[in-house]
């Protein structure tokens, strides 16, 4: 019998679904707007949600019907009051029978796409951080990700704020000279830098155009800037510490255990993966890092499919999914 899933993945600038088989195929998938309910609302949660699994029901070919199992990992979905409000979303919207439907944070779905199911650790690093673990008896733990206040330690919004410091302790004479002067004058446009307090004070800067600074870190580390370089050491041992403190909770510091990196900060791998390797090997030495095996879309379909009591796809065929050829053209749909 032919068993189709759906699988969300909810984040703070956009909305992605996928549609997969018991097979392990893609059958389709799509794109809506932001669905950290935090941020945007419930309303705008359900929109986001209606537009990207309208988008992938088009590309599947499927019309409306609801799909035999869902499963919705959504940033900012961390308590039982958080995952009634999606699920009273997916209830609405009949993705699938309410019994069908699982509702978690994102974390969740990124170790299931990261490590194709299997147990382990993995650590996100985009605008925000985050590390989460499940081991091979369905423990879990996270460390990390209470946000850019509290937390977000390695994250892009951390590199941007330690930019931002960094450039005005150069500029005031306190700290060392540093490229990130110059490239934080010229992201933010100041015609001099005394301005730089109306930017972020006054208009405000939100955190994703702080984080947008990292890049500027990044680049500066490679042309062997100390100031960037020691930031991105910094940045690697505070990343490292959130998933040894997952590795201890969960009893894998003492023997082997995976680590998947998610996100846009470890694309540039030769500046911030091998400090993290580093740092890794002399406190989890049994641990291998690898980049995440798929995206965490497809994740939300693998715990979809596994909701139903199935075995999960064939590796392989899994794997020739991975890369945005497969996963990053979905049509879009906002009407």
């Amino acid at each position: 019998m032919s068993v189709t899933v759906l699988g969300i993945d909810g984040g703070g600038t956009k909305t992605h679904a996928a549609i997969m088989d018991s097979a392990g195929r893609l059958l389709g998938s799509g794109l809506g707007g932001p669905s950290n309910y935090n941020n945007v609302g419930v309303d705008v949660v359900r929109a986001s949600i209606a537009a990207a699994v309208r988008a992938a029901h088009d590309a599947a070919g499927i019309v409306g019907a609801p799909l035999d199992a869902a499963f919705l990992g959504m940033a900012g979905v961390v308590s039982p009051a958080d995952r009634a409000a999606i699920h009273a979303i997916a209830a609405d919207l009949r993705l699938a029978a309410p019994e069908r439907v699982g509702v978690d944070h994102d974390c969740r779905i990124a170790l299931a796409g990261g490590l194709s199911g299997r147990p382990g650790i993995v650590q996100i690093a985009g605008t925000g951080s985050s590390c989460f673990g499940m081991n091979a008896s369905g423990e879990s733990w996270r460390s990390g990700g209470w946000g850019h206040v509290m937390a977000d330690e390695g994250s892009s919004y951390w590199f941007g704020v330690e930019a931002l410091r960094a450039a005005v302790r150069a500029y005031d004479g306190r700290g060392p000279q540093t490229e990130l002067l110059d490239r934080v004058r010229e992201r933010l446009r100041l015609a001099e830098m005394n301005d730089i307090m109306r930017r972020v004070y006054v208009e405000g800067m939100a955190p994703a155009e702080i984080a947008a600074l990292a890049p500027d870190v990044i680049a500066a580390a490679r042309r062997l800037d100390p100031v960037a370089c020691q930031l991105v050491q910094q940045g690697a041992r505070e990343i490292a510490d959130c998933v040894v403190a997952v590795a201890q909770r969960l009893g894998m510091e003492g023997g082997p255990c995976e680590l998947a990196l998610v996100g846009g900060l470890f694309q540039a791998d030769d500046a911030v993966i091998p400090p993290l390797r580093e740092r890794l090997a002399e406190s989890l030495p049994g641990c291998r890092v690898q980049m995440a095996d798929l995206p965490p879309v497809l994740g939300a379909c693998l715990l979809a499919l596994q909701s139903l009591g199935l075995a999960l796809p064939a590796l392989e065929r899994l794997h020739a999914l991975r890369g945005p050829a497969r996963i990053g053209e979905e049509r879009r749909d906002d009407g």
